[in-house]
């Protein structure tokens, strides 16, 4: 027997008990009851993140996410933010192109407090002009520093032009100008469409038993609007590949970012992709790219891909940062490894190290409650089972030789990548020059 079957069993198990908690009101969230720690993981997200930006109002759901904490109800932010403090409360809301999500931690003696502060913050957010104007002004200083930052850079370049026209290619946290159009009445327009009881997925971990968690979910939603007001997001294909664009910033090396079409997250093909793609970029120091880039000619301290499956869209992304001189040594050998495993599939040895690694790792997802309450939502998000801890192993000890080789031919192509280089990059023929945009941009997780 191989070893990854062997280690297939290995399955993070006090996750695998989720219990599927249906409230009297007709909601659901997933718990997993642990009564070894004491402290209780909430996690909640709703869909539609910085998608449902209006068009010039980039940046409008991220601004409305950070004042989600910046008073609520009769309570100022200081006020909000002091009660939190001395209830020893963790609670935070972040976003992403698909959705908006809240964060809370907090002891079991503090937990009907701290879901009232919860509710009061998605159901009553006051939007204080001192707290927008506060707000804005951070935003602004960041995006200010990110315009001279290359990693950020690239990315936002690369969203925004392999996705013309398309609300992924609208940086996430907007722009100076967009931030300044945004008023009060955008920010309670935006809060009414996308906080709402229809959209909403939710995992707990820790000591709450089900019947408790039923009462203050249905509690937490009844001040919510019942039905979310989405824009409708088309599914499209990364543009733009076989081409390279080039940022001019004076540094001494390039930042690169380069991707090509994968696979949705529900495609057939996902796990067996996404164990090739381990093997070429996302092993760290055991990946093709890593050995052939950093280890045999030192061109790059770090050179990684990774599979990028949005709602709407499927990504392959990668980046390394190299000399400016070495750029396009660099994509060359990157393009040629892409090329070679697409011709040739990985080894039966890289395979079964590939399938130890992932299935052995897996469990390190789960090893602590917050980690078990994102796993809980994520899986939701995407469409999963609450089985599918359990099954996750198996199925990726289960892609064989031949799965493999068809994943490594539909996934990589012909080893055209849409690539992105910010600095003063040589060797790169054929590249477009583009002027820096304002900054924006975010990376979407899935549960594999």
């Amino acid at each position: 027997m191989s070893a990854a079957p062997t280690l297939a069993a290995q399955t993070p198990a006090r996750a695998t008990d989720i219990q599927r908690v249906k409230t009297p009101g007709g909601a659901e969230a997933w718990l997993v009851e642990e009564n070894t720690v004491p402290v209780i993981s909430v996690e909640i997200a709703f869909r539609g993140g910085a998608a449902q930006d209006p068009e010039g109002k980039a940046g409008l759901v991220s601004l409305m996410t950070t004042l989600l904490d910046e008073g609520a109800g009769d309570m100022p932010a200081d006020v909000f933010q002091e009660t939190l403090e001395e209830k020893a409360i963790e609670l935070s809301f972040s976003s992403n192109r698909d959705a908006v999500t809240a964060s809370l931690r907090t002891l079991p003696e503090n937990l009907d407090e701290a879901f009232r502060l919860l509710t009061e913050a998605l159901a009553s957010p006051r939007f204080d002009e001192d707290a927008v104007e506060r707000m804005c002004g951070q935003l602004s200083a960041q995006l200010r520093r990110d315009a001279l930052d290359p990693d950020d850079l690239a990315g936002r370049v690369f969203f925004a032009e392999a996705f013309p026209g398309h609300p992924y290619g609208r940086p996430t946290r907007g722009a100076i100008d967009s931030l300044e159009s945004i008023s009060r009445a955008d920010l309670v327009s935006v809060h009414r469409k996308v906080i709402a009881r229809d959209n909403v997925v939710i995992g707990a971990v820790g000591a709450i038993q089900p019947e408790r968690l039923a009462t203050l979910v249905d509690h937490l939603l009844a001040g919510l609007p019942e039905t979310a007001e989405l824009v409708t997001v088309p599914t499209v294909a990364p543009q733009g590949v076989g081409s390279t664009v080039v940022v001019t910033l004076d540094v001494p090396q390039s930042s690169i970012v380069f991707g090509r079409p994968g696979p949705l997250r529900n495609d057939e093909s996902f796990i067996p992709a996404y164990v090739v793609n381990h093997i070429l970029g996302g092993g760290s120091f055991s990946s093709r790219l890593f050995t052939e880039v950093r280890e045999k000619r030192g061109l790059a301290y770090s050179v990684y891909s990774y599979l990028s499956p949005y709602d709407h869209s499927g990504l392959l992304l990668g980046g390394v940062a190299t000399r400016n001189d070495r750029a396009g040594q660099s994509i060359d050998l990157i393009r040629s490894e892409i090329v070679r495993i697409a011709d040739e599939g990985p080894t039966s040895k890289e395979l079964e190290s590939a399938k130890k690694f992932l299935i052995g790792s897996y469990a390190l997802r789960f090893d602590t409650s917050a980690k078990i309450a994102n796993q809980l939502v994520q899986l939701q998000l995407d469409h999963l089972g609450a089985d599918y801890i359990s099954k996750r192993n198996s199925m990726v000890a289960a892609v064989t030789e031949a799965e493999i080789r068809a994943a490594a031919k539909s996934l990589f192509g012909e080893g055209d990548l849409f690539v992105v280089a910010v600095g003063k990059p040589t060797g790169l023929p054929g590249a477009v020059v583009r002027a820096a945009p304002g900054a924006g941009g975010s990376k979407a997780d899935a549960a594999v």
